[in-house]
């Protein structure tokens, strides 16, 4: 889930742009360097810190090991520091998770990313010119189904994502109905693989296609197929729990992407995110789960090729987006297989090269402040590019 984005009309990696046409694979990373040095990042975490952020964590596991740094606090009522085993939300990380578990059912061959949503859910896309007979899984995965996102809507927006309507409703519960319905008061932003833009709706449709071809949630399923197999102790996909399993740190909101007083939003019903976003991590087991996947440890060759076939972003130029996983190219021409995941109050990104074997998942636990790219670009890019700021 990207609230950040909505609330703030920022971030253009993902919202706002349009679609080139061509569906075709991205061209070979450049080799990233051999970090042993993790100065440039753990400076990269203090300036995000110095520019508003309350506090960060990010995990690095590499060749040589592993590697965790925090900055600031994890509590502005007490002053505690952030920690690298905080637990967090991590928003649309969650959608990598979903389409990891399409993509694990269709080489059981018992879905195939050409099946329509209305094979699976008939009925359910419809209305307003939504048509869930023309759109297909892999559109769903890719965002290029044309489907409205529900966090967009403006009646959405002012009960769940302003100060006043979350002191309210932030633990109301929503069905993943409850959330296409909203989204399909809207007319489709464009006819079915035309374009591109991003849509939660899509992941929030994904997850119920999970349970409708297991017969168990999409909980169950992430559960059962990569958190257990992979030892993710620290990651859950809460349902009816609203609080963050500790170790943690609190998370703040300041509902507009202002600098303004923050409130804390560390409580809430996941339900407003579904499969788009609800899942909570820590930056280690997110390392763990992205290695694994690039690792070529989670999917057969085809499917691991499915997840890597990506679109172009017209506005975003250095970016492309697969099977919810983004192909994208640093400041210093290094490219990285990542996600982002924006939720109220925590800001994250997991990033890795195309073996696996070098990555890093970073949170911020604030949502209105810190640069994630300077952290990204800081790692991958190495130090004598990227210098690390002196600490005040």
């Amino acid at each position: 889930m990207r609230v950040r984005t909505v609330l703030a009309s920022t971030t253009a990696l993902l919202l706002t742009t349009a679609l080139a046409t061509a569906f075709t694979p991205p061209t070979a990373p450049a080799p990233a360097p051999t970090a042993t040095d993790h100065a440039a990042t753990a400076g990269a975490l203090e300036a995000a810190v110095r520019s508003g952020v309350p506090g960060a964590t990010v995990t690095v596991r590499d060749t040589h090991g592993i590697w965790s740094a925090t900055a600031g606090t994890g509590d502005l009522r007490t002053g505690k520091p952030r920690a690298p085993d905080d637990r967090y939300r991590v928003g649309s990380l969650t959608k990598t998770f979903v389409a990891t578990v399409l993509l694990q059912l269709e080489a059981e061959g018992r879905v195939s990313l050409d099946d329509t949503v209305d094979k699976w859910l008939p009925g359910l896309v419809e209305g307003h010119g939504n048509d869930g007979r023309r759109i297909t899984l892999r559109q769903l995965l890719r965002h290029t189904s044309g489907i409205p996102d529900y966090t967009a809507d403006p009646d959405f927006r002012a009960r769940y994502l302003t100060e006043d309507g979350f002191r309210q409703h932030r633990y109301d519960t929503l069905t993943p109905r409850q959330l296409v319905a909203i989204a399909l008061r809207h007319a489709p932003d464009f006819a079915p693989g035309t374009s591109w833009r991003y849509s939660n709706t899509n992941y929030v449709i994904a997850g119920m296609v999970i349970e409708k071809a297991t017969g168990r949630s999409y909980a169950t399923e992430i559960t059962r197929r990569l958190i257990e197999p992979l030892r993710l102790t620290a990651t859950s996909v809460p349902v009816g729990k609203t609080e963050v399993p500790r170790p943690s740190s609190r998370a703040y909101s300041t509902f507009d992407g202002s600098v303004g007083e923050p409130y804390d939003v560390t409580d809430l019903d996941p339900s407003l995110a579904a499969a788009s976003g609800a899942m909570i991590s820590d930056s280690a087991d997110l390392d763990r789960f992205y290695a694994a996947l690039l690792g070529g440890r989670l999917l057969p060759a085809r499917q691991s090729r499915e997840l890597r076939t990506t679109v172009a972003i017209a506005e975003a130029p250095d970016v492309r987006y697969g099977l919810g996983l983004m192909d994208r190219r640093l400041s210093c021409g290094v490219h990285v297989w990542t996600h982002t995941g924006d939720i109220l109050g925590s800001t994250s990104v997991a990033a890795t090269t195309s073996d696996g074997r070098h990555t890093l998942a970073l949170n911020f636990d604030g949502d209105w402040a810190g640069d994630t790219t300077a952290v990204l670009d800081a790692e991958y890019c190495g130090a004598a590019d990227r210098p690390a700021r002196p600490s005040n």
